[in-house]
């Protein structure tokens, strides 16, 4: 029967390097998690900063034909 310290040694050559490599996986898992997220919060806030300019343009746009359908109701009137 081998001593004790050899099923010790045997358990530590097997069992450092899986718990290194978990490690390893899960602190690179949550460094792909960090920069997923982070690009996904710059993706919002381009969309969020193109909806605002669409809503602002379409206000603009809006107001142009608004006064354009005024002037012409107004020349329409006049006769």
């Amino acid at each position: 029967m081998p001593p004790p310290r050899a099923d010790t040694q045997l358990y530590l050559a097997i069992g450092v390097p899986v718990v290194a490599n978990a490690v390893m996986l899960l602190l690179f898992s949550t460094m792909v998690n960090a920069r997923i997220s982070a690009f996904e919060a710059a993706i919002n806030r381009r969309f969020d900063d193109m909806r605002e300019l669409w809503r602002t343009e379409l206000r603009r746009v809006e107001q142009i034909l608004d006064a354009r359908l005024k002037h012409i109701e107004e020349e329409h009137e006049r006769p």
